[in-house]
């Protein structure tokens, strides 16, 4: 269970620190009196604090005493055979002693940097993470590779936050995740008695008022290098040359090495549409996201609007036309857009549709489509949301849809902010780079500085991948029952039998009494296509019912019971009888079939139900467990012994004994039955 939301930060986010002087005064302790410097009159923090970092000449960091090879942590420990493209240099960084700035796009592993290099330098990592969401999801990943990691935020109750500072400080955790704000905090003080050997500081971006998620607590994190005299690792997914200087200058970084990953994502299509007439073509933005959805039917996606009332309305939309989709924003109570994150990261929503709040405190990989209806602010928020899509490297579409009414509406929003000239300038470059007709990839990545021949194959402007989405049947509307309760459906009615419709109907209307009864939307407690799924499959106990996709441990504790009373009483009346050919009827010819379920995608579909019933025992995302690409690899090589399955990347040692001996069983299976 999350214990917090994702949103973007705001009030549940964040810890709540000591006030600026407080802090000020103590970070003032930290160093020696040649090392402070009084508030500088161009300082966004003017009258606080200084501009520039407390120390006078950032000193480098003493080289680490490092045990081990980067090269076998990473197979035994995460399960690569290579590292991935900037992966390698910033753990040699870490490992030498050096400071490191790097800029590597979403998907590229970041989190591994510092996850390995803890491994070999011993001691404890200090994580410095933005959101307290982000924490567990990274943390329950480390722990999944066998990493031993927690996390210290205002989420856990002071009993627990006793023990793990007590686990903390006798050495017992390899990484520590804390925000900006705890580190001020309470934290403070705490980690005077750990054994800090690397500092990583995520988002790093965010502490640059010249980057596009200026967040003024992370000036806090001004004195940790001076403080602990050890490597800190400065990461981010976007940085101009200007924002990297400055998250330098501002983390007091001592010559550091700069790594700059490529911001070219092959994986990601990216389509952009003009509304109202594009090519010729008349485009309304609902009727296309509506097609869009429909084709990518149970992959996971996103959905940015401008407003919360645009968001709403698209949710309502696809929830009419059968799939199951969901809003996030702001105008939300807090359980609301908890719960929405929590069934959209274990594939229970297959849609969400969000301002931009949404997305960045979750680690999800398998994210197959990302749409803006409305034009984002700029380029590099853009980038930003758009490389939600594809993390695990798999093929993954983004489409935008924009017009001048865009601008109009953006440039209405920024009026009257304190750097309102600078918000226009952006907002004037994302509309040139959506009118644009050069090659998407190449203007993308030319925003940051970097030169690309065009992609050739991953946008429209190089393709015809935008007539694919156009030329797409539009999806039929759900019938609705009157007077039952909307909630969202991905199969049409119709295609049910009279019987099953039937038992559909009576779960339906258990789950509409349970909506009343809560106080909660219908699709909060199960989903229609999962109560058709239910009425198809009439499971006949708790771990048959726990099979059925859109169901969880929540759920099912609380309705389970329930359900499968009303299936078997259903059951009882002859639901679901096969039918008997009367005598003297024609005989059947008996055909010969192929086997069904036998072609790769079908045993990676029996590895994605496998490996969501065991996240859903353990409480955690699926893609924790495995990510999407591992599992491809696995249906693709179809590997049948320990070592051949240790040789699939993703796997790793610790996951190989959880998860293996089923999974092995399970290929097995399917090769005896296919082959």
């Amino acid at each position: 269970m999350y214990l917090a939301s994702r949103m973007m930060p705001g009030v549940e986010d964040i810890d709540n620190g000591p006030d600026d002087d407080a802090y000020w005064n103590m970070l003032q302790e930290m160093v020696p009196d040649e090392g402070r410097s009084e508030p500088e009159g161009d300082s966004p923090d003017v009258g606080r604090r200084p501009a520039t970092p407390p120390p006078a000449k950032p000193v480098r960091a003493p080289r680490p005493v490092v045990t081990g090879d980067p090269f076998e942590v990473l197979q035994d420990t995460f399960g690569f055979g290579s590292f991935r493209p900037g992966q390698q240099e910033v753990v040699e960084a870490a490992l030498s002693g050096s400071d490191c700035v790097a800029v590597m796009p979403t998907g590229s592993g970041k989190s591994l940097t510092y996850q390995l290099s803890s491994r070999l330098l011993g001691g404890t990592t200090l994580v410095v993470s933005p959101l307290i969401a982000l924490m567990k999801d990274q943390v329950d990943s480390a722990r999944e590779a066998g990493v031993r990691a927690t996390f210290l935020n205002s989420s856990i109750d002071p009993e627990e936050r006793a023990h793990r500072i007590s686990q903390l400080k006798q050495g017992r955790y390899e990484l520590v995740y804390v925000a900006p704000e705890g580190l001020a905090a309470s934290l403070g003080r705490v980690f005077d008695d750990v054994d800090v050997t690397l500092i990583a500081v995520d988002e790093a971006h965010c502490i640059s008022q010249w980057g596009h998620d200026f967040r003024p607590d992370y000036r806090k994190l001004q004195g940790l290098k001076a403080r602990f005299n050890v490597p800190v690792l400065a990461l981010t997914a976007t940085a101009t040359n200007r924002v990297r200087a400055d998250i330098t200058k501002q983390l007091g970084l001592a010559d550091p090495v700069e790594v700059q990953s490529s911001f070219f994502r092959p994986n990601l299509r990216l389509h952009v549409l003009k509304k109202g007439t594009h090519n010729g073509r008349t485009i309304k933005a609902k009727d296309e996201i509506g097609k869009i959805c429909h084709q990518r039917r149970g992959d996971s996606g996103i959905v940015y609007t401008l407003s919360r009332k645009s968001a709403d309305s698209t949710a309502q939309y696809l929830r009419s036309i059968g799939i199951r989709a969901a809003s996030y924003h702001a105008g939300l109570d807090a359980a609301t857009r908890t719960q929405v994150q929590d069934d959209f990261v274990r594939d229970d929503i297959e849609v969400v549709c969000a301002t931009v709040a949404f997305g960045m405190g979750i680690d999800k990989s398998n994210v197959r489509f990302v749409i803006h209806r409305d034009m984002p602010k700029s380029v590099e928020g853009y980038y930003q949301e758009i490389g939600r899509a594809g993390r695990d490297g798999l093929d993954s579409d983004c489409v935008l849809f924009y017009s001048w009414a865009d601008v109009i509406q953006l440039e209405r929003m920024v009026g009257g902010s304190s750097n309102e000239s600078s918000h226009r300038r952006h907002i004037r470059r994302m509309y040139d780079f959506a009118e644009s007709r050069r090659c998407r990839h190449a203007a993308v990545v030319g925003y940051f500085g970097e030169t690309l021949e065009p992609c050739e194959s991953s946008c429209d402007n190089c393709t015809n991948l935008v007539d694919e989405l156009l030329t797409a049947e539009p999806p039929p509307r759900v019938r609705r029952p009157v007077g039952r309760m909307a909630g969202s459906a991905r199969g049409q009615v119709e295609d049910l039998s009279p019987a099953h419709e039937e038992l559909f109907e009576e779960l339906r209307s258990f789950r509409a009494e349970q909506a009343v009864e809560q106080g909660v939307p219908a699709y909060l407690v199960f989903h229609d296509q999962t109560l058709r799924d239910i009425a198809v499959a009439q499971p006949k106990s708790m771990l048959e019912l726990l099979a059925v996709k859109g169901v969880g441990p929540k759920n099912s504790a609380a309705h389970g019971e329930a359900v499968l009373e009303i299936v078997r009483q259903r059951g009882a009346m002859g639901l679901g009888q096969p039918e008997i050919d009367e005598p003297g009827g024609p005989a059947a010819v008996p055909q010969e079939q192929p086997a069904a379920g036998c072609e790769p995608e079908d045993l990676f579909e029996e590895l994605r139900t496998l490996r969501r019933q065991i996240a859903d025992g353990l409480e955690v995302p699926a893609y924790i467990v495995f990510n999407d690409a591992t599992l491809r690899e696995m249906a693709a090589s179809v590997p049948t012994t320990p070592s051949e399955f240790l040789a699939v990347n993703g796997v790793g040692q610790r996951r190989f004994e959880s998860y293996g001996e089923a999974f092995l069983e399970l290929i097995e299976d399917w090769t005896v039955r296919c082959r």
